[in-house]
């Protein structure tokens, strides 16, 4: 192992605590049992991620770490608050189960002791097949939030605001709860779901249900290649959990998703150029093609956020496909993680009133938002601590 290799090891091993290691550049459970080799001297099993990334290929980010981390007690490389696991690997199948808490007297004490027991169920579940990656995070919603913790609101957290375009709109839709449920089988998500359910009972009623499906090389349905922007290594935690900036909610994300269906007779009837111009990359090696200098900019381009110090701020998707070509559905579900809800609310802006403002995003042609909520993912500390009195 190389002397540079070894001392970004030990910085990882020495800084992060034990339970973002699987998460570290979204590892899978492999890649983490190989860093804890190191310690022992052993060569580096060099393994892809279900993304086709490696360990090794991926840049370390030089931004700043949250002073969450820089806090930890390095005796036990734990935290003072546990993140939910938000930067969970991509698996092949997922459900985003969106719930309405119901108006009755007891639906609050009985959706509060069942978060409180969230991280149990996924253990009894996920014991099943330890290979399969399980995870489940949960966001609560702006309308729910002070009824149902009694804690200070997160600095940003607010319903999601719709975005009207002058031909296109980004809706604004209900949501009290978010369950993104992950896993390599997608039995374990049904089970899990359904145990969710049992437990939740009338407490809760359906808003939305979407089975997601990871689709080839981690493409979406209109055959580009999804996620290629994620922040990887350090930067995973810099960009997505919330540290010193909010303290009551440090080690939470601002979640925002968005169900979209696609036009895919009228995405094929573009040549292979043109869509590769509205996307901003290449379609079958995902190279990413140079900014417009003017006029109509890409899908990449206007997703790309700076702010006023010309600093760049990423965001973590965990976008996946969904569709039934039996009923002609064919869509994407774009959820994303972040440190803060302003960069994804910029994002969207700029892709439906355009920068400049008239030239949106080309790809809402031919994707239409069917939904839009804003979610906050506390801390698993502050989840668990919802079943107390």
């Amino acid at each position: 192992m190389t002397k540079s290799r070894r001392l970004v090891s030990s910085y990882i091993l020495n800084t992060l605590p034990s339970f973002s290691l699987c998460a570290v550049g979204r590892l899978n459970t492999f890649q983490a049992a190989s860093i804890s080799i190191i310690k022992k001297e052993r060569q580096y099993t060099n393994q892809p991620t279900l993304a086709g990334r490696t360990f090794h290929n991926q840049r370390i980010s030089t931004r700043r770490i949250p002073e969450v981390y820089q806090k930890a007690d390095m005796s036990t490389h734990r935290v003072p608050i546990a993140p939910q696991r938000v930067d969970a690997p991509l698996t092949q199948s997922a459900t985003f189960l969106v719930l309405s808490v119901a108006n009755k007297p007891d639906a609050i004490g009985t959706v509060r002791s069942t978060l409180a027991g969230v991280d149990s169920l996924a253990k009894n579940v996920s014991i099943r097949d330890l290979s399969a990656q399980f995870a489940c995070t949960v966001g609560i919603g702006s309308d729910i939030w002070d009824r149902l913790t009694g804690l200070p609101r997160p600095s940003e957290l607010r319903p999601f605001r719709e975005i009207k375009g002058e031909k296109h709109t980004a809706v604004s839709t209900a949501g009290d709860l978010l369950f993104h449920i992950r896993s390599e089988r997608r039995d374990i998500c049904f089970e899990f779901e359904r145990q969710l359910m049992d437990q939740l009972g009338d407490s809760v009623s359906v808003v939305d249900e979407t089975v997601g499906f990871r689709y080839f090389d981690v493409r979406d349905l209109l055959g580009f290649v999804d996620g290629t922007a994620n922040p990887v290594g350090l930067a995973v935690p810099a960009s997505v959990l919330v540290a010193e900036e909010d303290a009551s909610a440090s080690g939470g994300s601002y979640i925002v998703v968005q169900k979209y269906t696609h036009d895919l007779p009228g995405w094929k009837d573009l040549s292979t150029e043109q869509q590769e111009r509205i996307i901003g990359r290449t379609k079958i090696d995902n190279v990413e093609l140079d900014d417009a200098k003017s006029g109509q900019r890409s899908h990449k381009t206007l997703n790309t956020i700076e702010d006023e110090d010309g600093n760049e701020h990423d965001i973590l998707r965990d976008n996946m496909p969904f569709g039934s070509p039996g009923a002609g559905e064919f869509g994407t579900y774009f959820i994303g993680y972040t440190r803060r809800l302003w960069v994804i609310e910029r994002m969207l802006e700029r892709m439906f009133v355009g920068d400049p403002p008239g030239l949106h995003d080309r790809i809402l042609d031919f994707s239409k938002p069917l939904t839009g909520t804003t979610f906050f993912a506390p801390s698993a500390s502050l989840l668990a601590s919802l079943g107390s009195d």
